[in-house]
């Protein structure tokens, strides 16, 4: 049966124009953004919640599916931002030092920010990240409350000896949320002492995702296979979900189907369908996808090793329909996965009663999609991609 999660209020809110005064005092999520542009130089900066009271919920993702995306939209959009410009290799300056301190807690902090200029500045809307609120020059910051850190994080941040690589991985291990750990990323609170630097938010987010499911499907090929084919369905937000876990050594492989009028194909006429996959050794290449391939890939290797511990080939598919309309970020592919995982799947003996059932589910005809797909158009057929895989991990 398919998983139904169902959305409070699907009314998209216009980017609205906002007046800013010279001096906002409020609490920090924490929330510290690190911009792209212009790199190596970018801007960076914390953000002010509207709300005191659930100040925390403003920039924590792994929370957010419980509440309605146009709810969550116009909770982002009233967020504050004062950044400045700075140099990705300034870690150790005074004032991205204060800026990590924010980061790295692990309740809001109140700040008070004097910013520069003022007056009316549109929110932003992208691909990669949640909805961003209205930005202002950041002139000065004073953090007027206590920040708090975990006791892993405070021990990857002072040992300047430590990999970033490694400190990512002993911090997802320490069971710290994902969200926090690009964060601290981002504002180059990781890493050896002469290497550290800043990273953009969005290409933090991605990375952290990438780092972190690598080592876990090293994980993974330690497993026994899985000797049944699962199949897991959930609709949610306008999007439904399909996740077909089969017997055979990893390999993996992300779809998506935007309709027309969904977030990534407002202008088109007909369903966009786009997918990428590795085998056994991985990706050598950014998927044409984009970041989405790695939220999902992390997802399911966690499934793999957590819950089921087994090895599989896994076929992740997505239909984005018209009412969602608006970019949220990667991390609602990585949650959305995530709770539908710990749903029980339905059995199968084989792939094409697999595929019978998803005649009933899907709106784009499954003939499409299994074609277009690498794995399910060649798993099965003899000596193709089961017997290749096999002798490529071999």
């Amino acid at each position: 049966m398919m998983q139904e999660y169902k959305v409070r209020n699907k009314l998209w809110p216009r980017p609205s124009i906002i007046y800013l005064r010279d001096e906002i005092y409020g609490p920090s999520p924490p929330s510290v953004y690190v911009g792209w542009r212009n790199y190596p130089k970018v801007v960076i900066g914390p953000s002010i919640a509207r709300e005191s009271e659930h100040a925390s919920l403003y920039d924590y993702p792994e929370s957010w599916l419980g509440i309605g995306l146009g709810e969550l939209i116009k909770m982002r959009l009233s967020m504050i931002y004062g950044l400045r410009k700075a140099n990705i290799e300034d870690v150790w300056s005074y004032g991205i030092l204060k800026l990590q301190e924010i980061a790295l807690s692990n309740k809001p902090v109140d700040i008070e920010m004097n910013v520069l200029r003022k007056g009316l500045i549109r929110p932003m809307l992208t691909r990669e990240l949640p909805p961003l609120g209205p930005r202002t020059i950041l002139q000065s910051l004073r953090i007027a409350g206590n920040v708090s850190l975990e006791k892993p994080i405070e021990r990857v941040y002072y040992d300047t000896d430590l990999r970033a690589n490694e400190a990512i991985i002993e911090l997802y291990l320490n069971k710290v949320p994902i969200s926090r750990i690009q964060k601290a990323l981002s504002v180059g609170a990781l890493g050896a002492m002469r290497v550290r630097k800043l990273v953009p938010t969005r290409w933090a987010i991605t990375a952290v995702d990438d780092i972190i499911s690598k080592e876990l499907v090293k994980r993974v090929k330690e497993l026994k296979e899985l000797n049944e084919f699962l199949l897991y369905v959930g609709y949610g937000y306008d999007n439904l979900f399909i996740a077909i876990l089969m017997p055979g050594p990893w390999n993996f492989e992300w779809m998506e189907a935007w309709f027309p009028g969904s977030a990534w194909n407002t202008e088109g006429t007909k369903v966009s369908i786009e997918s990428d996959w590795e085998g056994p050794k991985g990706r050598t290449t950014y998927p044409s996808i984009g970041g989405c391939y790695y939220a999902s890939k992390l997802a399911v290797a966690e499934h793999l090793v957590n819950g089921l511990r087994r090895e599989a080939t896994v076929m992740l598919y997505r239909e984005i329909y018209e009412g969602f309309n608006i970019p949220v970020g990667v991390w609602f592919v990585r949650e959305f996965l995530r709770r539908l995982f710990k749903e029980k799947p339905r059995k199968f003996s084989s792939l094409l009663e697999v595929k019978e059932f998803l005649k009933k589910v899907t709106r784009v005809p499954v003939d499409i999609w299994w074609r277009k797909s690498y794995i399910l158009r060649n798993y099965g057929k003899g000596r193709s991609l089961y017997e290749f895989i096999k002798k490529e991990k071999r």
